[in-house]
């Protein structure tokens, strides 16, 4: 294997879909942005979700808010909850109501109305993921979807799909973070700058 011709080609493939998000989906990352400024203007919060690498997403998109990514903007903290970390719900969850019923059952019982749900799915068919979102609609919250391919079952499902212009996992999860970062910049500016 020549491991300079993989690096290469990876980066480049890295590169090409970053540029089709900004084709496909920048109308849609600003509309994001808006759900969230609207309602964290109004009080409310976000919870976010998501399975193996979109639950670190989760987490590291629920700390941006919280914390700041800008360090040019001075602001408070947004209210932001990943439901991905905590075990003792998840485990009790998993083994008392099935892992399919998880996030819909932490929505159930932090979201409400106004509130955001980013709900993150490379495939946009995750079963825990679409009955949190289900569940989500529910309770008046807002559905922020991030995608991948598709869109999935969650596409139709979500107020604003993110979807990212790729079949391949890693490059979706790639185009994830960055556009959680560009959504959170325009979320910090929009209410701070």
């Amino acid at each position: 294997m020549d491991k300079i011709k993989f690096i290469t080609e990876s980066l480049k493939e890295s590169s090409e879909t970053k540029l089709k998000i900004i084709e496909s989906c920048s109308t849609s990352i600003a509309e994001a942005a808006d759900v969230l400024i609207s309602s964290f203007r109004n009080g409310k919060k976000l919870l976010l979700c998501g399975n193996g690498g979109s639950a670190a997403d989760c987490q590291h998109i629920a700390a941006e808010f919280v914390i700041r990514l800008s360090h040019d903007i001075v602001r408070p903290a947004l209210p932001a909850i990943a439901l991905t970390t905590d075990t003792s719900n998840l485990t009790a969850g998993g083994n008392d109501i099935g892992f399919e019923n998880v996030f819909a059952r932490s929505v159930e019982g932090l979201g409400s109305d106004g509130d955001v749900l980013i709900a993150i799915s490379t495939s946009g068919n995750s079963s825990n993921i679409v009955k949190a979102v289900e569940k989500a609609k529910e309770k008046g919250m807002k559905v922020i979807g991030f995608l991948g391919g598709s869109g999935g079952k969650l596409k139709p499902l979500a107020d604003v799909a993110v979807i990212i212009p790729s079949s391949s996992v890693q490059r979706i999860q790639e185009g994830h973070i960055t556009v959680a970062h560009i959504i959170c910049e325009l979320t910090e500016r929009g209410l701070f700058a």
